[in-house]
């Protein structure tokens, strides 16, 4: 079971470190599905910023699962990810918001297998 769990932050770590540094660098297609739903520029390059913090949080979970850090790094993402379905929802724009959606899944997966 540790495997698994293992192996899914691992995917989860580099997925968000790649979205959060395609954001916080002010990339257009990083920025693409924050600007679908009316968030500023300096809010999704924040937004950025916590993803590629929380990414090395997870990376620090594998190494370290007893700390706390990593599961501040699983609940500040699944918080996120669950604000960016909010976001996509009250925008009218559900389709663009499966990424989110998967990802909120594969997190509550993360904490119900730890």
């Amino acid at each position: 079971m540790q495997l698994a769990h293992n192996i899914l932050l691992g995917l989860l770590a580099v997925i968000f470190l790649v979205s959060g540094t395609m954001k916080l660098s002010g990339n257009p297609k990083g920025l693409q599905g924050t600007r679908e739903v009316n968030i500023g520029d300096r809010i999704a390059r924040l937004i950025g910023l916590v993803e590629a913090v929380a990414a090395v949080g997870l990376i620090y979970a594998i190494r370290y699962p007893e700390e706390l850090i990593g599961w501040l790094a699983i609940l500040t993402l699944w918080v996120a990810m669950g604000v960016a379905v909010y976001a996509h929802s009250k925008a009218n724009k559900m389709k663009s918001a499966a990424p989110a959606i998967i990802l909120l899944i594969l997190l509550s997966a993360v904490l119900v297998i730890a």
